[in-house]
């Protein structure tokens, strides 16, 4: 049975719940889902409890793009919602386009909406993207956390991107649209086979006789991001009594780990790893098994742009001081996404990392207790190749390096994986 107007809107006022954002954005493709969600969203809320942002990404990959940019703005105007076009250009044709236009598509949006001081961004994926989302995970043969499926609500780059229509499908949506009389752009990548989405959608039509329809399917994806959400609090649990932070390394306990069943050990890696690593991909199932093995055999090993060794009977995830070859900042800036490095004089002096040669200026680096790996990769302070101080080497000289890390953190990170 398709809802009406009446059911749909009463569906996504419930989705956000009675106190719904102040300022909320909309990512409006001019497309038939994102013209329905915009409808939608100004005529869920009371007049004035939620002031709506629309913007258009041209990914300049379309003649037709500007003008459909332009309709999504009269649209938008119509609705008397402020409307902004993002312009990306850049396409360098290598990868996965697809892959590569998404990134820069949530990458422009997100800025976007945190320069206008708006924490939330509504996009318009539908039970028929969930369905084609698991078809295509599982030819990748995914775990629990990928079967999960497209999250209902994921934080990126200090904006959470909210899903409301998630449990809507496309085909109720467009009747919504007719009954409204409202006009969409279609964007033929849509029909285009050569993508995988667009075949794994082709493919709902045959497995429908078996009754996996895209609510079912949706349903499934709904099961396993709660068992997801539990494994990920059993990780947390484990990180918290068999691990430690020490001087932004995470410092694990080897027979504990050992001990874990092997879903646990792999989170509690993978939150350790995308810790101190910062890396935007989490390590593939392979390699991250190798590296499981190598820490059950006493081996040191890099993954995700960590160095893992075991130093007084403890494995230390720590920063891969390559990694970090390019990284100088000021005084008092943010250096490596953790740290913030302040003290005397700083005129002329540089944030970089310690390194081999550094560490061999430090005399008191042995009563630190910290292992190589951890302090190589530490921020020093530097002046025209000269070594000025080294705050975690035992070399402070009136400087401080304080952690200042955004985000949850280790082991809190854990419960959002």
């Amino acid at each position: 049975m398709t809802p009406s107007d009446d059911d749909i809107l009463a569906l996504v006022r419930g989705w956000f719940g009675p106190v719904p954002p102040a300022k909320l954005a909309i990512a409006l493709s001019g497309g038939g889902d994102s013209v329905a969600l915009l409808h939608i969203l100004t005529r869920a809320f009371a007049p004035g409890q939620v002031q709506l942002f629309a913007a258009t990404v041209d990914h300049g990959l379309r003649a037709e793009a500007a003008q459909e940019a332009e309709q999504a703005g009269q649209q938008a105007a119509a609705l008397g919602v402020a409307h902004t076009v993002l312009r990306w250009r850049g396409w360098q044709g290598r990868g996965n386009l697809q892959d590569v236009a998404r990134s820069a598509r949530y990458d422009l949006l997100c800025d976007w909406a945190q320069a206008q001081g708006i924490g939330a961004l509504a996009v318009a994926h539908t039970a028929d993207d969930q369905a084609e989302t698991l078809l295509m995970r599982l030819g990748r043969a995914a775990g629990v956390a990928g079967l999960s499926g497209i999250p209902a609500r994921r934080l990126r780059g200090g904006v959470m991107i909210l899903r409301p229509l998630l449990d809507i499908g496309r085909a109720d949506l467009r009747a919504y649209l007719r009954r409204n009389g409202l006009s969409w752009a279609e964007d033929p990548s849509n029909q285009d086979l050569r993508y995988t989405r667009v075949r794994a959608r082709a493919a709902m039509a045959d497995l429908a006789p078996l009754d996996v329809t895209p609510a079912a399917l949706a349903s499934v994806a709904r099961n396993m991001a709660r068992a997801d959400e539990a494994l990920g609090w059993a990780a947390f649990e484990a990180a918290r009594h068999a691990s430690r932070v020490v001087a932004g390394c995470v410092v694990l306990a080897p027979r504990a780990l050992r001990l874990m069943p092997e879903e646990i050990a792999r989170r509690l890696l993978l939150g350790a790893l995308g810790w101190v690593g910062g890396g935007a991909y989490p390590p593939r199932r392979r390699p991250l098994a190798a590296l499981l093995e190598d820490l059950h055999q006493g081996r040191p090993a890099t993954l995700a742009g960590c160095r893992v060794v075991h130093h007084r009977d403890e494995i230390w995830i720590c920063r891969e001081v390559k990694a970090l070859h390019d990284a100088r900042v000021a005084p008092g800036a943010l250096w490596d996404r953790r740290w913030r490095v302040t003290g005397p004089q700083p005129k002329g002096c540089e944030i970089a990392a310690l390194g081999a040669a550094g560490l061999a200026q430090c005399p008191d680096r042995a009563e630190t207790g910290l292992p190589r790996a951890a302090l190589e990769p530490s921020p020093a302070v530097w002046r025209g190749g000269a070594l000025i101080a080294a705050p975690l080497a035992g070399w402070g000289a009136g400087w401080r390096a304080e952690s200042a890390a955004e985000g949850p953190g280790f082991p809190a990170g854990l419960l959002s994986h």
